[in-house]
């Protein structure tokens, strides 16, 4: 039997270079991987199914599988996971001193139903009791003007969302003090040391792993889908697809436990490799369903309270039911 020659969209991280490189294969896929920014993927995908598998935006994908209608079949795979206390962004001059203080203001978002800010309105709500409707939420560009919703949204009556000035980015706006705050995933151009950008939390480290001890949840950010048609074709891809990418992370793992030489440009690698394992477990980026039922239920939970999703999915629902289990020896 030929294999299938299918396209990859991945983002180029050190967790899928085996894949890439050909040191891990996918059984009967002969894989053309495009490395691409989440952004282009998400986009492409979810308005012209560009890929056969690829790299999905975890809040697109709930929205979409809560209406019935998402092109591509979820798998446990999560290719990006970040702990989001990072993603608060505000004005220095704006008088905000403390999450609470960001009630009633005025915040700039990329796209509302990204999944980074998800995850930040969650914290937002959780732990410092704001509700998306105390805010006055502002849509745009963070770096270049035009940016719209990937997806149609309907929001819950009360949430106030504006569209930034045709005219003006985020990050320029965030800068002026137009906007209170910024939650995204990207850093913006504007934290650039004059000051007049900062982060919220003043340690989002330790403020990110106060939250973990209490919740035990290490965000996830994105998982894998293959295109549907291809899995109603061939039933056995989304089982085979999550072994390669399974295999591919372990070896990755493997190597930067390598110290004879790092691996990464950044000095206290291995500092960080500890303390990851220490605070999250051996198995600090863990893939498949049973690992991550109560991450992804949780963020599945907050989906559906903050609108996005018309109905409320179980964790279950999300994934093909060939990936909900493992072989085991």
């Amino acid at each position: 039997m030929q294999d299938l020659r299918l396209s990859v969209a991945v983002g180029d991280y050190d967790r899928m270079r085996p894949l890439i490189d050909g040191d891990v294969q996918i059984d009967g896929v002969d894989p053309v991987f495009l490395r691409l920014s989440p952004e282009e993927i998400f986009f492409r995908a979810f308005r012209s199914e560009d890929f056969d598998i690829c790299e999905l935006s975890m809040s697109s994908t709930v929205l979409k599988m809560a209406r019935g209608e998402c092109p591509y079949v979820p798998i446990p795979v999560f290719p990006s996971r970040a702990f989001r206390h990072t993603a608060f962004y505000i004005n220095a001059a704006s008088g905000i001193r403390k999450p609470e203080d960001l009630r009633g203001r005025r915040i700039g978002v990329g796209e509302y139903q990204l999944t980074a800010n998800v995850w930040a309105r969650a914290i937002l709500e959780d732990d410092y009791g704001i509700k998306p409707s105390e805010i006055e939420w502002v849509r745009g560009g963070i770096e270049e003007l035009g940016r719209k919703e990937k997806i149609h949204l309907t929001l819950p009556e009360g949430v106030n969302l504006v569209d930034a000035p045709a005219d003006r980015t985020l990050a320029s706006m965030l800068a002026e003090g137009e906007i209170d705050a910024l939650l995204g995933p990207r850093m913006p151009s504007s934290l650039n040391g004059d000051g007049r950008v900062r982060w919220l939390f003043d340690d989002p480290i330790t403020a990110a792993r106060d939250w973990y001890a209490r919740t035990k949840i290490f965000p996830i950010m994105h998982t894998l889908g293959i295109r549907r048609s291809l899995v109603e074709q061939h039933p056995w891809l989304p089982a085979t697809v999550q072994k390669a990418f399974e295999q591919s992370k372990a070896l990755c793992l493997s190597r930067l436990r390598d110290t004879s030489a790092t691996k990464v440009t950044l000095p206290f690698i291995e500092e960080g490799f500890k303390g990851a394992r220490e605070l999250l477990g051996d198995d600090f980026w863990s893939y498949g369903y049973e690992a991550n039922r109560h991450v992804v239920q949780s963020f599945i939970d907050h989906h559906y309270r903050q609108g996005l999703s018309p109905v409320r999915l179980s964790a279950e629902d999300l994934f093909h039911p060939a990936t909900l289990d493992v072989a085991r020896i």
